[in-house]
C-alpha cells in the first residue's frame, strides 16, 4: 500500500509538468498560430495539435529522463525537461510550417520555449523538494564482493537523500546472517557472484525488500535469453548476436539516409573546422586510425585532428586526460567539446564501416590490452561498431572498460530500431554535459586522438 501511495503521488507531480508545458504551448497555438494557418479547421483539429504536443513531450521526456524526480539532480531535471520541450516545440513548429502560408513567425515559439524553460526550472526545484520532504530516505544496505565504492557513488550523485545507507557488508558476512537485512527497504548488490547473489535475492523477495543489482557480464548475456519449452521443461535459449534481417536492413537504410543528409547539411561546418585546424599549425586537418568493427574486422576511421601532430611520436597509445592534456590544441579543445571532431565519421557510416549506433570502435592494440585482462571484452565485437552507443550515452568517457563492456552487451542483447532511435535522441542530451567528456587518469589506455 505504501508503494502504491508513493507511485500515485509521483505520477500526479509528473502530470503537473506535462500539463504546465502543454498549457504554455496551447497558449501560443490559440493566441497566435491558429489564426495564421492556411485552411482553418474545426475545434477538434486544434485539440489534436495540442494532444500531439502532449504525446511528444511525454515521449521525449522519457527518452531524456526528464521525470526522474528521485534519481536526478534539480539541474539535470531542468536540463532534460528543456530538451524535451525543445524537441516537441521543434516538431510542432514544422507542422505549423506545413499549415501556414509561408514561413511562420518564430518569435512566439521562442518566447514560449523560454517560458517553458523557466517553468522547467521551477517545477524541477519544487518537485525535488516536495519528494524528499514527503518521503523518508529508504533504509539501505550495500552488499559487495570485490567491487567497493557504492556508498561513495550514492553520495557523489546526490542520492544520499533517497538511500540512507545503514549497513555496508561483504557478501560472506551477509550470508552468515541473512536476517541482518530484515527491516530494510533497499539492498544494493555490487559485484557478487550469481550463487551468493541468488540467495540474497530470494531472501529479499520473500521479505519485500527492493534489490538493485550491478550485474556481471554473465548476467547481461543471460538477459538476451529467449524463453522456450523443451522436454516439458522451461528453458532459456542464449546465442550469439543474431539480429533479424528486417532489423539489419532498416538499420542500414537509416544509416545511409541520415549520414547522407547530415553530410550535406554539415558540410559548411566541416569545411570551416578543416580550415581552422590547417591554419593553426599547418598539419593535416583529418587523421585516420585503424579501428575494429564487427567480428574484429579492421577499418580506417576518420576524425578531425584535435591533438598535435606528434601526439604519439613514441608510438604508444594513451588515453586523453581531458582539458589538462597538453597534446590537445586550442582548436582541438573546442571541437572536442562540441563533438565536431567526430563529423568525418559520417563518411565511415555512409560506406558501411560503422553504424550510427553500436559499440565504440577500439584500436586493435587497445582491444588486445583489454582482452589480456578481460577476455570477455571481445564479446562487444558481435555487432557493428557505431558513432554513438549505449555506453557513450549512459556512461562517461572515463567509465571503466568493464562497465562499458556491460553497457555494450546490454545493447547487443536487445537489438531494435526503437532502441537505436532512443540512443540517437539521448545522444543530444550528452552533447553539452561536460562529465561525458571527462578525461582519465594517467596510466590508463585508449585511443590517443
Amino acid at each position: 500500500m505504501k508503494k502504491t501511495y508513493h507511485d500515485i503521488l509521483l505520477r500526479l507531480v509528473r502530470s503537473c509538468s506535462v500539463a504546465l508545458m502543454t498549457g504554455l504551448f496551447a497558449a501560443s497555438w490559440y493566441m497566435y498560430y491558429v489564426k495564421n494557418i492556411a485552411l482553418p479547421y474545426y475545434q477538434n483539429g486544434n485539440y489534436l495539435i495540442v494532444t500531439l504536443f502532449l504525446i511528444l513531450f511525454i515521449v521525449f521526456g522519457k527518452v531524456y529522463d526528464a521525470f526522474e524526480i528521485s534519481n536526478n539532480r534539480i539541474s539535470e531535471m531542468a536540463y532534460s525537461q528543456s530538451l524535451a520541450v525543445l524537441a516537441s516545440d521543434g516538431v510542432l513548429f514544422i507542422v505549423m510550417w506545413l499549415l501556414t502560408r509561408g514561413f511562420p513567425n518564430v518569435i512566439p515559439m521562442i518566447l514560449v520555449f523560454v517560458g517553458q524553460c523557466i517553468a522547467a526550472v521551477i517545477w524541477a526545484y519544487f518537485a525535488n523538494h516536495w519528494y524528499f520532504r514527503t518521503f523518508d530516505p529508504k533504509k539501505t544496505a550495500i552488499v559487495y564482493d570485490k567491487r567497493m565504492g557504492m556508498k561513495k557513488l550514492i553520495n557523489e550523485y546526490g542520492l544520499d537523500k533517497k538511500y540512507n545507507v545503514q549497513k555496508k557488508m561483504q557478501v560472506g558476512e551477509c550470508l552468515k546472517q541473512l536476517d541482518c537485512l530484515e527491516g530494510l527497504d533497499t539492498v544494493f548488490i555490487s559485484g557478487v557472484h550469481s550463487h551468493e547473489r541468488n540467495i540474497i535475492l530470494k531472501y529479499c523477495t520473500a521479505h519485500n525488500i527492493e534489490v538493485l543489482v550491478i550485474p556481471r557480464v554473465g548476467d547481461v548475456i543471460m538477459s538476451s535469453a529467449k524463453a522456450m519449452h523443451m522436454f516439458h521443461l522451461p528453458m532459456l535459449r542464449v546465442q550469439r548476436y543474431n539480429a533479424s534481417p528486417e532489423y539489419l536492413f532498416l538499420k542500414r537504410l537509416m544509416d545511409i539516409v541520415i549520414s547522407a543528409i547530415a553530410i550535406l547539411v554539415l558540410s559548411p561546418i566541416m569545411l570551416v573546422v578543416a580550415i581552422a585546424i590547417k591554419l593553426y599549425d599547418g598539419g593535416p586537418a583529418i587523421y585516420s586510425q585503424v579501428r575494429l568493427t564487427k567480428d574484429a574486422k579492421p577499418f580506417h576511421i576518420y576524425k578531425f585532428r584535435s591533438m598535435r601532430t606528434d601526439a604519439e611520436k613514441d608510438g604508444v597509445a594513451r588515453l586523453s586526460t581531458g582539458d589538462n592534456d597538453d597534446r590537445i590544441t586550442p582548436i582541438g579543445k573546442f571541437i572536442r567539446k562540441c563533438r565536431l571532431d567526430e563529423l568525418p565519421q559520417l563518411f565511415n557510416i555512409l560506406v558501411g564501416d560503422i553504424s550510427i549506433v553500436g559499440p565504440r570502435p577500439e584500436r586493435p592494440e587497445i582491444a588486445a590490452q583489454y582482452c589480456e585482462k578481460m577476455p570477455e571484452f571481445a564479446l562487444r565485437l558481435q555487432a557493428k561498431a557505431g558513432l554513438t552507443g549505449y555506453a557513450q550515452v549512459y556512461g562517461k568517457y572515463n567509465t571503466t572498460p568493464y562497465d562499458k563492456l556491460q553497457m555494450d552487451l546490454m545493447y547487443i542483447a536487445h537489438p531494435s530500431i526503437v532502441e537505436d532511435l532512443k540512443i540517437m535522441l539521448a545522444t543530444v542530451k550528452i552533447l553539452f554535459m561536460t562529465e561525458s567528456t571527462e578525461g582519465v587518469e594517467e596510466g590508463q589506455t585508449t585511443a590517443a586522438k
